[in-house]
Formats: structure tokens, sequence, C-alpha cells
């Protein structure tokens, strides 16, 4: 039996329909190390980490996120350019390790009027997508179908970034 998990886009979209948004971003200071499974970070690398979206499009969606909390990738150096892309392709792999999707989406919202729900702090989208993924429920209903659990989904993206961290030394 499939549950039908979609609480986390109503807050989503409560959390943002006021006027006023969030004073803290809300991936700033996360070089300290702490909190990690809570916060669902995948990976850390030098100047970027890899973190689970807690309002997922499908499961296992990713963000690879700068350390510098940054509104536009022209504000970024080369070498925060540089691993923005490779977390970008180890977010990719981690993915193809883990659930196998068939595609994915990759990309960012910059600025308001593009979706970004976190302005400030540019930062990149890697959504699996399988053949078959979509449906009806979210046009008629505002509903997604998100078929595993969000720790059970972090474990095992967690396990994989260990190995190919140990491999790639």
């Amino acid at each position: 039996m499939q549950r039908l998990w979609s609480p986390w886009r109503s807050k989503y979209i409560d959390s943002f329909s006021k006027k006023e948004r969030p004073k803290k971003c809300i991936f700033c200071g996360e070089q300290n190390g702490k909190n990690e499974a809570r916060r669902f970070i995948v990976w850390k690398g030098k100047e970027c980490f890899i973190v689970m979206n807690v309002f997922p499009y499908n499961s296992g969606h990713l963000m690879v996120v700068p350390y510098r909390h940054r509104a536009t990738l022209h504000e970024l150096d080369d070498a925060e350019c540089l691993e923005l892309m490779n977390g970008t392709k180890l977010a990719i792999e981690l993915l193809q390790r883990v659930s196998h999707p068939d595609g994915f989406n990759v990309g960012a919202n910059l600025g308001r009027s593009s979706g970004a729900g976190i302005e400030g702090h540019v930062h990149l989208h890697v959504v699996p997508r399988w053949h078959g993924d979509t449906n009806f429920l979210p046009v008629l209903t505002d509903t997604k179908v998100i078929s595993q659990d969000i720790r059970d989904t972090y474990r095992k993206l967690r396990a994989a970034a260990k190995k190919v961290s140990l491999s790639s030394k």
C-alpha cells in the first residue's frame, strides 16, 4: 500500500504566504558540522554541501549549496563554481546508486519571480525522475505522492556518499 504524503507542501506554502520572509537563511551555518542527520546533509565539501530538500518534488530531491551566502551565480568565486558543479555530479551519482532514476531535472531558481523559496542563497536542485512519475494528483488536487520516507532515503544516500568518498581517495 502506498501512502499519500503531502503535509510538507502545505507547511511550505503557508511558510511563504506571509509577507515577511524568514530572517535567518536556512543554509547558512552548515560548516560547523552539527546536526547533519537532523538537517539531512548528505555530503560536505570544502566550498559546498549537498542537502536533501525537506519539501521535495520527488523522493531524493537534493540541493547543492555553497557555504557562502550569495544570491547569484556571478557572486561565487571560481572554486565555489567548480565545487557546485562537481557537487551536482556527485548528487546525480549518489541518486543513480541509490534510487536508479530514469532521468534528472537539474537547475536553479534565481530570484523570487523564478519561484525561489530561498532567494538570497543560490543553490542547485537535483530532482530524480522516473518514467510515469507524473499523474493527475498534482494537477487536480495539489498533492504529490512521495513513495519513500525521507529518513530512509537519507540513510541510503549518506551511506553511498561515504563509499564514493572512500573510493575516490
